[in-house]
Formats: structure tokens, C-alpha cells, sequence
């Protein structure tokens, strides 16, 4: 199964509603920690190395781009 890399969250408002209250009232360290388990959460449920390693390179792909003018 390849990465998905369309849009193909159901509601994703309400998800990025729902993940920001999540963080609400956690300091930084909190914060990270929630997102590590929420990552290794998410890795277990996708199950497959192969897709994880082609999210892992597309998300530092995303990262380290060059900031546009």
C-alpha cells in the first residue's frame, strides 16, 4: 500500500480542532511528548515500514525545503 499524500482526512477541521485542543494548557515538553505518542500511536496503525519510511521522507522533504518569496 503506498503513502496516501491527497486529501483523504474525514473533516479535517474538526480534526485540527480536535488535535489543538489536545494540546491546550501542556507546557512545551508536554506538548512534544503528546506528539511522539500520538506519532507512535498512528505508526502502529498504519503497521507497514515501508509506508512509514516514505511519510518519514516526504514530511523532512516538507521541512528542509527552501522558504519562497
Amino acid at each position: 500500500m503506498p503513502l496516501i499524500t491527497e486529501p483523504h482526512l474525514e473533516a479535517p477541521d474538526d480534526f485540527y480542532e480536535a488535535l489543538i485542543d489536545a494540546h491546550k494548557d501542556l507546557d512545551a515538553a508536554e506538548s512534544h511528548a503528546l506528539n511522539a505518542r500520538l506519532v507512535l500511536l498512528l505508526a502502529n496503525h498504519i503497521g507497514s515500514l515501508d509506508v512509514l519510511k516514505e511519510a518519514l521522507a516526504a514530511a523532512r522533504a516538507r521541512s528542509v525545503a527552501p522558504a519562497s518569496n
